[in-house]
């Protein structure tokens, strides 16, 4: 049965089958492809005077075949039709402002005591540790950035020691788990075990793992199946344990500090780069030198026994790092760090050849929000109320160490990330803070 109906650009009359409703054809007069409404649809006529005369769509084809200028008009199946009444919302548009809370009288003060204890904390850990300064300075900048800490480094470098002298400056509760292949989940984050009370009944009571510390050393988290480090870094992000459909919360601050042996890697586990991700730095910790080595000989083979004492309490550190987190940000600063990130992606646009030769895969935007952050807690440890291009670059190595895949061609040439992240560096402008002024 056929039926009329008007384009709606040039409101030409044209008729069709009811049969080819839902196909789509091209206008004769003004070219354009419309969709064949349902014949109860209202005409779209816009102009009330009288349309021209309708013109069959069989006569039109044969139109078309006789005069090779006319156009050939076809019905063709429509699978998606375009929204073109509205105008297309720039995803700009969608973006929405957010008001940054800034520091105030009492925060600078506070700033000011970490700043200070920050000084007392090191000086109860140079009781204990000769040298590693820059590793101690790393660990206690994700300590108050509220993350944690991939150490890495060859036995006998004080790993475990550096980690329990931190505990004791700070008063924090400190377990350490030696992860083994044997490792269960439930040998780090608890259990129900059966426990009868005085009337005879048995109940199930939970029993806390190793897990419930403030301070936790997961010495060689490469030697564990990844069953086990899952249960270990699911902790890590959500501060809390969930047993048997039961959630117990950590108790804060809550810091992990995961240790990796650089040699014997045969039968381990190495973290996926998913899971390496989650921490904030990948410090390695170097040989001391000749005089802080004979330093270290001389008080751990003498009757020396250090006392360190309490630098700084928890509720102190869960107050300290709300604090640094308002501490300014200049705009510089901001393009500095995205076009430190940026460089090191091979699939960015503009990327250098020789990004794409030796990068497999470049850093996630958690590199831009940890070289921030960390830069915001560096600066207030240096006794500063703002953050510097120089914090970025005190930070560069540990925030994307772990975060770049270097290719097949990068290891071949023995190119390793850290002189990938020096190129990165030395081909990445400082900006100007003038230009933002």
């Amino acid at each position: 049965m056929d039926f009329d109906f008007n384009c709606p650009n040039c409101q030409q009359q044209l008729t069709v089958d009811d049969s080819e409703v839902g196909f789509s054809v091209d206008c004769p007069s003004c070219s354009d492809s419309i969709q064949i409404p349902q014949p109860a649809a209202a005409p779209f006529t816009l102009d009330p005077a009288p349309a021209p005369p309708p013109i069959p769509v069989a006569a039109l084809v044969a139109t078309a075949v006789e005069t090779p200028t006319a156009v050939r008009v076809r019905a063709r199946r429509v699978t998606s039709v375009a929204v073109v009444d509205e105008p297309e919302i720039p995803e700009e548009t969608f973006v929405q402002p957010i008001e940054i809370e800034e520091m105030e009288d009492g925060d600078i003060e506070l700033a000011r005591k970490l700043c200070v204890s920050a000084q007392l904390i090191r000086g109860e850990v140079a009781k204990a540790i000769v040298g590693q300064d820059e590793v101690i300075e790393q660990i206690l900048i994700a300590i108050f950035a509220r993350s944690h800490c991939l150490l890495e480094g060859v036995p006998g470098l004080a790993k475990t020691y550096i980690v329990k002298t931190l505990s004791d400056a700070m008063q924090l509760s400190f377990h350490r788990v030696q992860f083994t292949p044997d490792l269960m989940p439930a040998d780090i984050t608890g259990t129900d075990v059966i426990q009868e009370d005085d009337d005879g009944r048995r109940n199930l009571v939970f029993l806390k793992g190793p897990i419930f510390a403030q301070m936790i050393l997961a010495d060689e988290i490469n030697r564990s199946p990844p069953k086990t480090q899952a249960a270990l870094l699911e902790a890590m992000q959500e501060h809390s344990v969930t047993v048997g459909g039961q959630t117990f919360q950590l108790q804060e601050p809550f810091f992990v500090l995961a240790t990796q042996n650089p040699v014997e890697q045969e039968g381990t586990y190495p973290l996926p780069e998913a899971q390496k991700d989650r921490f904030m730095f990948h410090v390695r910790m170097g040989y001391p030198r000749r005089d802080q080595e004979r330093e270290v000989i001389r008080r751990t083979t003498s009757a020396y026994k250090p006392e360190i004492e309490k630098a700084i309490s928890a509720e102190e550190i869960v107050r300290c790092q709300e604090i640094v987190r308002k501490v300014p940000v200049p705009e510089h600063v901001t393009e500095y760090v995205l076009d430190l990130v940026c460089k090191s992606r091979p699939n960015e646009e503009g990327a250098a050849p020789w990004v794409k030769d030796l990068i497999a895969w470049g850093p996630g935007p958690r590199a831009c929000q940890q070289l921030v952050l960390g830069g915001k807690v560096r600066a207030v440890l240096k006794g500063r109320h703002h953050v510097t291009i120089d914090d970025i670059l005190a930070l560069a190595h540990p925030v994307l160490r772990h975060r770049i895949v270097p290719t097949f061609t990068a290891e071949a040439e023995g190119i390793d990330v850290d002189h990938i992240v020096d190129r990165i560096l030395e081909s990445t402008p400082r900006g100007d803070a003038s230009s933002v002024l």
